[in-house]
C-alpha cells in the first residue's frame, strides 16, 4: 500500500513539474548559427514550436529592435512560407560602409501558404542580419505567433535580470564580443574558412591519390593479408584434428 502511495504522489508531483516548466522551453526563441559577434554580421534562427493541440501555426511576426537598428536585413526562404519585410524611417541615419541610411527593417512577417506549423512540430526561421551594435549585450525581438484558430500568442515581455522569466518572453539574442584582434566574424572571415577548408580537402585528396598510385605497397598489403588468412584457416584445421585425437584416445 506505501509503495503505491509514493509511486502516485511521485506521478502526480512529475506531472506539476512538467506543467510549470512547459512555458521555459515552449516558447519562441532566437539563436545564432555560431557566434553573433558585436559589430559584425550573423545568422540567426528563430525557433517556433507549436504549443497546441488542436491548432497550426500559420503566422509569425519579429519586430526588430529600434534602439539599435539593424541595416541589413535578409530572410532566407522557407518552403511553405511567405516573407515579407516592412522598412521604416529611422529618427537617427545609419552609417555603413561610408553610406547614410535613413531605413532599416522594423518587422519581418512570416505567413504559411499551406498547413504552416502542425501540432507536436516547430519550425526555424533564419535570417541574416548586420551590422551588430558594438554598444548592446543583447538584442530584443518581440513576436507574435498566430494559429489556424485565430488565436495570437504575444512573446513580447523583456527578461529582466535577477527575477523569474515571465510568462511570455520575447526572444533575446546574446552578442558576443569581438575576436581578439579587433574584428569580429563576418562574411570576409566565413569565406576564409571556406578557403582553408578547400585547400586542406585538396590536400587530403592528393594524398589518397597518391596512396592508390603506389602500386607495390598495394599488392605488398593484400599478399599479406591473404597469406594471414591462409595461416588462420591452417590454425583451425589443426585444432579440431588435434581435439578429435585426444577423443579417440
Amino acid at each position: 500500500m506505501k509503495a503505491s502511495r509514493i509511486a502516485a504522489a511521485g506521478a502526480v508531483a512529475g506531472v506539476a513539474v512538467l506543467t510549470l516548466s512547459a512555458p521555459a522551453f515552449a516558447h519562441v526563441s532566437v539563436q545564432p548559427e555560431g557566434e553573433a559577434a558585436k559589430g559584425g554580421y550573423a545568422v540567426v534562427n528563430f525557433k517556433v514550436p507549436n504549443e497546441r493541440d488542436d491548432a497550426s501555426t500559420t503566422k509569425l511576426e519579429v519586430t526588430f529592435p529600434t534602439d539599435h537598428p539593424l541595416a541589413s536585413v535578409m530572410p532566407q526562404p522557407v518552403d511553405g512560407w511567405d516573407v515579407k519585410v516592412t522598412k521604416s524611417k529611422l529618427d537617427k541615419p545609419l552609417e555603413m560602409h561610408g553610406k547614410k541610411i535613413d531605413e532599416a527593417v522594423t518587422k519581418v512577417t512570416w505567413t504559411a501558404d499551406g498547413d504552416g506549423i502542425e501540432p507536436g512540430f516547430f519550425q526555424k526561421f533564419p535570417v541574416s542580419v548586420g551590422t551588430l551594435p558594438e554598444n548592446a549585450d543583447e538584442l530584443v525581438f518581440k513576436a507574435l505567433q498566430t494559429y489556424s484558430n485565430k488565436e495570437v500568442v504575444r512573446w513580447i515581455e523583456v527578461p529582466q535580470e535577477g527575477k523569474d522569466e515571465p510568462g511570455y518572453p520575447a526572444p533575446v539574442l546574446a552578442l558576443a564580443e569581438a575576436s581578439a584582434d579587433g574584428h569580429s566574424h563576418g562574411a570576409s572571415d566565413d569565406k576564409a574558412d571556406d578557403a582553408k577548408s578547400a585547400g586542406d580537402a585538396e590536400k587530403a585528396a592528393a594524398e589518397t591519390t597518391a596512396a592508390a598510385d603506389s602500386g607495390g605497397t598495394d599488392t605488398t598489403a593484400r599478399v599479406l593479408g591473404i597469406v594471414g588468412i591462409v595461416v588462420g584457416a591452417a590454425g583451425v584445421a589443426y585444432g579440431v584434428l588435434a581435439g578429435r585425437r585426444r577423443t579417440s584416445a
